[in-house]
């Protein structure tokens, strides 16, 4: 999910499209507001189905709303169903799902309606594992279609305002105003890039699913080459299976005068983007570690992207050093020893407000989350200490990996400095651990 999990996705129908309204206000508010979940640069929001509230994925990168992982909603009702074919970025075949018309979604104070529902039915196919929490569908552009729509990433909230001329004109004062196109329902803007000491002019897809800095594409441009620092990683999850490729730093982003030195870039391979139907000109993506040192403001009707640097502008630009990717891996009972206080009631007490300590203990039992190793780059120094894939871990730095976050997880394995850590796991119903520098190899 890799330093972070990029998840950029597109969708490739035979199937034609049912024309939606996208999302409008259900009551006269100037405004809804949407707290959402930031978790790897990926923004996370509740959106009810059908009646039944699922946790979305927020991506400007796909068209067609999609759901997966409902093993634990059972109870969603789909209309109008039929069978299709859905591919998209990694290596394997095309997976089964299903379309589904005519259904009602809708969230703090926003609703649409005759909504077109893509389900995907390999359930394999699970976010959730990568991200540490439920995640059941990724909505695009229907719900950025209509409205100004704010991402205020150091709020953590999505605020939808209805565009109208005086909104227009008052997000214009505060914000820096950049034109946009929209091709086949996705944002692009054009950038400059400079590599090997070449500035690049580069069209991007706007992808605030894509939890990278930048992607680049190296079959689309004989400009495009990866700098000899380089490593082999795990990139992301696909429709069609896994993505692979290698990971950089170039001198210099340039996004509409906001610049950007030694960003680190991710360029896919070739067998992992060839489901992908590229737009004439596109040489990649610029993703969530760009986007989130911004307030982003979406106008998709006129075809513009509102910017304001917030405080992560400067934010170095960091990796996962360790060479391993972890997911969540399901849920352990954990006994928890719990201290008894007792407070004193006899009312000749000298002080009838203290707490009295004793040795006496209870024992609670509380589902946490379990973590393994994923996938493990070859050459890390995480492989090199003897860890392997499959791994079920035990301990970070002495502190048991269930009291840690996948997020807090993530940042511990992407310091600005080289640092040291320790790894306890479980492997063959032994306890090993290991130890090892988290080396800056870029």
């Amino acid at each position: 999910m890799k330093n972070t999990i990029s998840l950029f996705f597109l969708l490739v129908f035979a199937l034609p499209l049912l024309a939606q309204d996208g999302f409008y206000f259900v009551s006269q508010n100037k405004k809804v507001s949407i707290p959402f979940k930031l978790i790897n640069n990926l923004i996370f929001i509740p959106i009810k189905v059908n009646g039944i509230e699922l946790n979305f994925l927020l991506d400007s990168g796909v068209e067609e709303t999609i759901l997966f992982g409902l093993e634990d909603k059972k109870e969603v009702s789909f209309f109008n169903v039929e069978k299709i074919t859905l591919r998209g970025l990694g290596s394997s075949d095309a997976v089964e799902g299903l379309k589904s018309t005519r259904n009602i979604l809708e969230s703090h104070g926003i609703k649409s309606i005759n909504h077109t529902l893509y389900v995907i039915l390999n359930q394999d196919f699970n976010l959730s594992s990568h991200v540490g929490i439920p995640v059941n569908g990724i909505i695009g552009y229907n719900f950025l279609k209509n409205n100004l729509v704010e991402i205020n990433y150091e709020k953590k909230k999505v605020v939808i305002y209805n565009n109208n001329e005086k909104n227009r004109n008052k997000t214009a004062k505060k914000y820096t105003k950049i034109p946009i196109t929209l091709e086949k329902n996705k944002p692009y803007l054009m950038t400059k890039i400079i590599l090997k000491e070449v500035e690049l002019p580069a069209k991007l897809l706007i992808d605030i699913g894509n939890s990278d800095a930048l992607w680049l594409f190296q079959n689309l441009s004989k400009a495009i080459q990866i700098p000899e620092k380089n490593f082999e990683d795990y990139l992301g999850q696909g429709f069609s299976g896994e993505v692979f490729g290698k990971r950089a730093r170039i001198a210099q982003f340039s996004l509409n005068g906001f610049e950007f030195k030694n960003p680190i870039v991710a360029f896919p391979d070739t067998s992992s983007i060839k489901n992908v139907k590229m737009i004439p000109g596109r040489l990649g993506s610029v993703g969530g570690e760009i986007l989130k040192r911004f307030t982003l403001v979406f106008d998709y009707p006129n075809k513009f992207l509102y910017l304001k640097k917030n405080n992560d502008f400067f934010t170095p630009f960091t990796y996962n050093k360790s060479g391993i990717e972890i997911q969540h891996h399901g849920l352990q009972w954990v006994q928890e020893t719990v201290k008894l206080q007792t407070v004193p009631t006899d009312a000749g007490a000298i002080d009838p407000g203290a707490i009295s300590i004793t040795n006496d203990f209870r024992y609670k039992f509380e589902l946490k989350p379990v973590y393994r190793i994923l996938n493990l780059r070859g050459d890390s120094t995480a492989a090199l200490s003897g860890l392997q894939k499959g791994d079920i871990i035990v301990s970070i730095n002495k502190v048991k990996a269930y009291r840690y976050t996948l997020q807090e997880i993530n940042s511990l394995l992407k310091p600005e400095e080289e640092k040291w850590i320790t790894i306890e796991v479980e492997r063959n119903s032994q306890i090993l651990s290991f130890k090892f520098l988290l080396t800056d190899i870029l």
